[in-house]
């Protein structure tokens, strides 16, 4: 594996080239007033955070790995802020946002059901929590070739939820389902290895479970109110 600075300089290249598509997706599934305070946890090197940042007041991206955060601090606007944290214990009190991100992480983290609680505890009354994420395919079979395709491919990988799996998450969490949606994606397999600096006998192995050279995935975008 390459390390975690490449790894960094990586996605922050990838996820700039899709700077504009996030933000049009993002401001047209969560209507903003403009004066929201965000978490965006798991924020990586901060595309979700700096694609909302001209939409709100200000933004306050976590995660664990400093690497990224430099990036994240490096290329984020002037109302954006970085902090290293753990999703399963965020260092915020109850209620201190109007809106909590969580976008390609859960499938990242051993326990996704205590992150999410945690989402809510730090979203204020009223506030809104939004959950983008990789799922799983209904097939089981199916959804353990891909998880061991995933691992393979990166090793901080977990387990995929599956659509039922977020939406009971989100309901035993008394939280209101306001949109939800479905979006595929078409994937480039030496450019998703690459990504995750997937290299030499790790790659093989990896490419020798992949679904293809090309294949498509589901990606479940999830709104809900606290």
């Amino acid at each position: 594996m390459a390390d975690e600075q490449v790894r960094a300089d990586r996605t922050a290249e990838r996820q700039a080239a899709r700077t504009d598509e996030l933000r049009s997706r993002l401001h047209r599934f969560v209507p903003l007033t403009g004066d929201e305070r965000v978490l965006d946890v798991g924020t990586g090197t901060g595309a979700v955070a700096s694609a909302l940042a001209p939409f709100v007041r200000e933004v306050v991206g976590l995660d664990p790995s400093e690497e990224r955060l430099e990036r994240a601090r490096r290329d984020g606007p002037a109302n954006a802020s970085f902090v290293q944290g753990d999703a399963a214990s965020l260092p915020f009190e109850r209620g201190a946002f109007d809106l909590v991100t969580c976008v390609r992480t859960l499938h990242h983290v051993p326990r996704p059901e205590v992150v999410l609680a945690e989402l809510v505890r730090v979203t204020r009354l009223d506030g809104r929590v939004l959950v983008v994420d990789q799922i799983a395919p209904v097939d089981i079979l199916a959804a353990l070739e891909l998880d061991r395709f995933e691992r393979a491919r990166d090793a901080t990988h977990t387990r995929l939820l599956s659509d039922g799996d977020i939406r009971a998450m989100l309901e035993m969490n008394n939280l209101v389902l306001l949109a939800g949606e479905t979006v595929r994606e078409q994937r480039e397999l030496d450019a998703y290895l690459d990504l995750a600096g997937c290299e030499g006998e790790e790659r093989a192995a990896a490419a020798a479970l992949a679904p293809g050279a090309t294949h498509e995935v589901d990606v479940g975008w999830y709104l809900a109110r606290r």
